[in-house]
């Protein structure tokens, strides 16, 4: 194809001369494609995926974020985000945030999204994935209390449905930035749980949320790290400890008086500096890190906060949750 010959002067556009290729812009003229090629690059806006397991609480997510100020698109094909970003790019700084809800109800268009996220790494965009999960129980109850059937479940049941779903997004779930089990949250805890990580002015370099929990009431499904307490005695079998948590000096002096656990603490935490490290290299801005005993009350608790004080002073904002505390 050959190059359009060049613009000669146009009297109904003012009389403005071209400017010869190369030629630094002067006042009043328009920038060199370069100059307006950095600007639209400056201009990308950032992306957020919301997408995770129907019934979930992908709509609390979405609304919560537009509450933060976000563009929020709900089941937008995949093939489109691309698209949409583009148009955030030339909206000249009034779509800086854009948030958009991808899930199942797309349908065959969701096996697009896999190659839009590759063609959005190569464009540098700045983008998150959050994924939203939950317990089977906790969704087969949702789905009957609103008494409508699972996208997926066809002529089956809703557990089927929920199997095929889980089966179809298990690739981008291990790709998630963020894994948020919502079994046990409210709307409102839910809402929190994301407050905490999109309404801060500025964007930390990692974030971590040290979970204490029991094992008796399971493992938390979006731990991305597990430590187990119980090598250390339980403070349950000594009477006067007992009705307290991890949060009293009593219990906690007690759990790191015992043998081997200043010494755990100190190692992990050496070794939650090098795991912090290689997460900042890799881009990685959200874990998870679930401290278990057997009931979640004591030495799981009080190894959460000395962990969680560890990781604050290392330069990491942290979030600490008892899950299991108050159970018993």
């Amino acid at each position: 194809m050959s190059e359009p010959e060049e613009q000669q002067d146009d009297p109904a556009q003012g009389g403005q001369q071209s400017r010869p290729q190369g030629e630094p812009a002067r006042d009043g003229q328009e920038s060199t494609p370069a100059a307006a090629v950095a600007e639209a690059e400056e201009a990308i806006p950032e992306l957020v995926i919301i997408s995770g397991m129907s019934g979930a609480g992908r709509s609390t997510a979405a609304k919560c974020l537009e509450d933060l100020g976000w563009f929020v698109v709900d089941n937008l094909p995949p093939a489109l985000i691309p698209t949409m970003v583009d148009l955030g790019a030339r909206s000249q700084g009034n779509v800086a945030r854009i948030a958009v809800v991808v899930d199942v109800r797309g349908r065959q268009f969701f096996d697009n999204l896999r190659e839009s996220l590759a063609d959005l790494a190569t464009r540098s965009v700045k983008l998150r994935v959050i994924f939203l999960e939950a317990s089977e129980d906790a969704l087969v109850r949702r789905f009957e209390s609103v008494r409508r059937p699972h996208p997926l479940q066809g002529s089956g049941r809703i557990v089927d449905g929920i199997a095929a779903e889980r089966d179809l997004l298990r690739e981008l779930r291990g790709d998630a930035d963020l894994v948020i089990d919502t079994s046990s949250l409210n709307v409102h805890e839910l809402r929190a749980k994301l407050d905490a990580q999109f309404a801060g002015d500025g964007e930390p370099e990692l974030r971590a949320t040290v979970m204490s929990f029991g094992y008796k009431y399971g493992l938390p499904v979006d731990a991305d790290l597990v430590v187990d307490c119980r090598f250390l005695p339980n403070p349950h079998w000594v009477p006067e400890l007992r009705p307290f948590t991890g949060l009293n000096d009593e219990v906690a002096q007690y759990v790191f008086n015992q043998p081997g656990a200043k010494e755990f603490l100190d190692r992990y935490a050496e070794l939650l500096h090098i795991i912090a490290a290689g997460y900042r290299r890799e881009g990685k801005r959200y874990v998870t890190i679930a401290v278990g005993c057997t009931g979640g009350k004591h030495r799981s608790v009080a190894m959460s906060e000395r962990l969680a004080a560890r990781l604050a002073a290392d330069g990491v904002e942290t979030v600490t949750v008892h899950r299991d505390m108050g159970r018993e």
